[in-house]
């Protein structure tokens, strides 16, 4: 990864792609070394996808450095809930009409295929809390938004299969799966993290104490949001996303504290860095610094281990002309439509639009799903054909997206810096009118 890392990003070649075309080398169909059969060890993979989508979740929280009454906030929210529902949608009306799933199926693999990837991803999302640009923050909040929203999709299509308890008319589904589940998971995530980080920066700054160990801060807020949002049947993937947020916010509001601190000769004998640590107008700054580096690091290795799984998994996934032809549409034509309808009337530029619709990347969000699925009482046939599919659209969705991702982020970079290049002389032009 680290003799890699400059060299790839001169490339069109991803890091991901690198992962999957040694996970494959080492599967059953190369040196079988790895040969994790997704229905064997779905439990095993389920675990490892699920805490690598925390972990990437949480940093998601972290590089968003806005709350959620921000106007920047309506792009994500409109990709995430109303895109992402018609690519459910016509995903289900494909696998219905044209793959002959039934109808359970076909929703299944619709709330396993829609969700975009926060951890994949990484290479159009935004790196700094700062960072404003549309398209990088769009495609940075859809990526963690969906894979909790996704979560009711899932249990639709079990439900229907019998697998998942719907109530009559399907009211304990739209009730507990849909409105609590959503709106719950960001209200404990939203309290835990912000009650988390205020107690933090409140015993730096008026105690000097809880000073070092932002890991365990980070691991610590991750495993408290999840669980206590799954205590209570709310999404624990938004809950550790508003978890991160909220965190996030700490920066700033440390820096409205006029708490005391002790005296310039009790700073000077300390080092320059618990100086820092706990001084209220950086105190916060410094704990999200530290946060930041630490879950950056781990979702680099969580990024790796899925990935060479996903590789390794690969000689399961039978390749025909009908999933092919199934994952055409998807990327051409299915994730271009649901994006065009859910940002219609939205001001973005026709770029924007284009390289939106084009980088909806599918990764580990969709293994998590297809293995909770495999878990919870889908088999046979139908199992086979959702691995297949699945496994397929991850592997494609690596490959063409990563070839494409450094040309297409390059253009657009030097079309937006030409753009606010022409801005000031416009307006120059404009005021001598």
């Amino acid at each position: 990864m680290v003799l890699a890392g400059s060299l790839l990003k001169r490339l069109p070649v991803s890091a991901s792609m690198l992962y999957l075309a040694v996970g494959y080398g080492l599967s059953n169909a190369g040196l079988g070394l790895m040969v994790p059969d997704p229905l064997q060890f779905a439990v095993s993979i389920e675990r490892i996808a699920e805490v690598a989508l925390l972990i990437s979740l949480f940093s998601v929280g972290l590089k968003l450095g806005l709350p959620f009454s921000s106007p920047h906030w309506r792009l994500p929210l409109r990709l995430a809930f109303v895109s992402m529902t018609l690519t459910v949608g016509l995903i289900a009306a494909i696998g219905f009409f044209v793959l002959n799933l039934p109808l359970g199926v076909a929703i299944l693999l619709g709330g396993i295929l829609a969700p975009t990837d926060p951890v994949l991803a990484s290479d159009v999302q935004v790196d700094e809390p700062c960072d404003r640009d549309r398209l990088r923050f769009s495609l940075t909040g859809e990526g963690g938004l969906n894979d909790g929203a996704a979560f009711p999709f899932v249990f639709l299509g079990l439900g229907l299969l019998g697998l998942h308890e719907l109530g009559t008319d399907g009211w304990r589904w739209l009730a507990l799966d849909v409105v609590w589940a959503l709106a719950g998971g960001l209200l404990i995530g939203s309290l835990l993290g912000t009650m988390i980080g205020w107690l933090v920066v409140y015993l730096r700054t008026h105690h000097q104490e809880a000073v070092g160990l932002d890991e365990f801060l980070s691991l610590g807020l991750v495993a408290l949001a999840y669980g206590v949002a799954q205590l209570a049947y709310a999404s624990g993937f938004l809950a550790v996303l508003a978890a991160g947020l909220a965190l996030q916010r700490t920066r700033e509001h440390s820096r409205k504290q006029k708490a005391p601190v002790k005296g310039p000769a009790g700073l000077q004998d300390k080092e320059a860095h618990l100086a820092v640590a706990t001084h209220p107008n950086h105190a916060g700054a410094y704990m999200m610094q530290a946060v930041r580096g630490f879950n950056e690091q781990l979702e680099r290795i969580a990024e790796l281990v899925v990935v060479l799984i996903v590789g390794a998994m690969l000689p399961y996934a039978h390749f025909d002309w009908l999933t092919t032809g199934f994952l055409v549409l998807l990327f051409f034509v299915l994730r271009p439509v649901s994006v065009w309808f859910g940002l219609l009337g939205a001001s973005v530029s026709g770029d924007q639009r284009l390289l939106i619709s084009w980088f909806g990347i599918r990764g580990i969000g969709s293994v998590y799903y297809l293995m909770f699925a495999l878990n919870h009482g889908l088999s046979g046939e139908l199992a086979g054909q959702a691995i297949s599919i699945t496994l397929s659209a991850i592997a494609a969705s690596i490959i063409i997206h990563g070839i494409s991702v450094t040309p297409l982020m390059a253009i657009y970079s030097r079309r937006q810096l030409r753009k606010s290049q022409r801005a000031p002389d416009q307006n120059r032009r404009n005021e001598t009118r």
